[in-house]
């Protein structure tokens, strides 16, 4: 008989804010931790040295969210309705203050090199959607913005004026390309959350609710903006949702407790083909010298060649309205749900001050990570490539009843240890120190009491 493993513990506490934090990034290849607080600081952490490598005053109220762009560029967006680009490479840091926020709340500390600036909505609390430009939507003229790249992003969030739209931003231009509007027959309040990304080629907005409902639109090419999904699984308002690895779901969580699974890759129609002339033989037309009055008349009404018969208007695709899955946790107040780089769990930052860990297949509780005194606000998880790689190809090599099992059996309090690494031989103890901080699947929660607490699980 087995014994049931102990809680797991955290790994590391990061003490430096001063006010509640709610937004947490692994960004550089998980060998920085940026944290963002309700009085708009970012704190840069090392994850090898667990010390601060940067620390500045990015906006004038409470960060909402953090993302990196490229190796040298972190998005911030605030609650003082901006979203600033800021340029700064990992050499760069050695330029810019140590000093925390909590050792001192007033001093100006010396901010990196401010890009771009976008006058952006934030009064709902929404953190910001982006993605990588693929192209742009339809009716965009390319005159004004050019081809869409690697280096350039599309920026989704919530519209000035109706509480329901949704603007998109395109940068470098920095230019607001179109607003999408909400869904007027249906009172779904104000926008949440919002993602935006590419599925099967089509650029695709996600929006969570204030009244619970979930909401897919997609540009066709030939309809335009489509709504391809809504439905209402929450009671409460949707405070955050995450795309699964294989676009072909996505996850929501609420105020009510509820996390639900609902349909993606599935929901897009398939693109019109172009109607193909019939094959067969061609019948060669042999010319009739002094044709009579009444031949003509008979070619003139002949019918059309099949080569020029038109193309079947589009219809408009059926909306959908059922979630995959619904899931009533209990557990009230969970957000900013987060989704493993391997695409196997996700994590929510919870209200009664505990991050729970989750199955993205069976969406059953997994773990419960307990630290803080206080609500947590934010969780995030590295983004570890080479260790996921390197035991998907172990796990090839064993029998399908060897493989190691990612669900715990004890229920939700217990965590697997991860596994072990394979370490080289001749390396330096900063090197093993460094190998060890940006190969291990951290998971970093902040919490109103300022703090942030550091995990290793799975």
């Amino acid at each position: 008989m087995s014994l049931p493993q102990p809680p797991p513990e955290a790994t590391y506490i990061f003490r430096g804010h001063a006010a509640q934090i709610h937004s947490t990034q692994f960004i550089r290849g998980n060998s920085r931790l940026v944290t963002g607080d309700a009085e708009g600081w970012i704190v840069l952490w090392g994850l090898a040295s667990r010390r601060p490598t940067a620390v500045w005053r990015a906006h004038e109220a409470a960060i909402l969210g953090v993302a990196e762009w490229g190796s040298d560029r972190l998005i911030t967006h605030g609650k003082d309705n901006k979203l600033i680009v800021w340029k700064f490479s990992e050499e760069d840091e050695a330029s810019l203050s140590t000093t925390l926020p909590v050792e001192d709340p007033t001093t100006p500390r010396k901010q990196p090199w401010l890009l771009y600036v976008l006058d952006v909505n934030s009064l709902n609390f929404c953190s910001f959607g982006h993605c990588i430009a693929k192209q742009l939507p339809g009716p965009i003229s390319t005159e004004t913005i050019p081809s869409p790249g690697q280096d350039e992003l599309l920026i989704a969030v919530p519209n000035t004026l109706s509480s329901e739209a949704v603007d998109i931003f395109h940068l470098p231009s920095q230019k607001r390309l179109l607003t999408v509007p909400g869904d007027k027959s249906t009172n779904t309040g104000m926008v949440m959350s919002v993602s935006i990304l590419y599925v099967s080629s089509r650029l695709t907005l996600i929006v969570g609710y204030e009244s619970g409902h979930a909401m897919v639109v997609q540009d066709n090419p030939v309809l335009g903006w489509c709504r391809l999904y809504l439905a209402q699984p929450h009671s409460q308002p949707i405070l955050s949702l995450g795309v699964t690895l294989d676009m072909a779901s996505f996850i929501t969580s609420g105020a009510d407790g509820i996390i639900a699974k609902h349909p993606l890759s599935s929901l897009s129609p398939p693109l019109p083909q172009p109607v193909q002339p019939q094959s067969g033989p061609t019948h060669q037309k042999v010319p009739v010298k002094n044709p009579s009055l009444l031949s003509g008349m008979f070619a003139a009404q002949s019918p059309t060649t099949p080569s020029a018969i038109p193309p079947k208007p589009p219809v408009k695709p059926e909306v959908v309205t059922k979630p995959l899955k619904v899931v009533q946790t209990k557990h009230s107040g969970q957000q900013s749900l987060r989704i493993r780089s391997d695409g196997r769990i996700f994590a929510t930052a919870g209200w009664d001050t505990k991050v729970r860990v989750y199955s993205v297949a069976s969406m059953k509780e997994l773990a419960v990570l307990k630290w803080h005194k206080d609500g947590c606000f934010a969780v995030a998880f590295a983004e570890v490539i080479n260790v996921q790689e390197d035991k998907e190809g172990a796990d090839e090599d064993k029998p399908e009843e060897e493989k190691p099992e990612a669900e715990s059996s004890q229920g939700g309090e217990t965590a697997v240890v991860a596994p072990p690494r394979r370490v080289g031989l001749a390396i330096s103890a900063k090197e093993k120190r460094i190998q060890q901080a940006t190969q291990t699947h951290w998971v970093a929660a902040g919490s109103k009491d300022g703090k942030v607490s550091l995990w290793e699980i799975y």
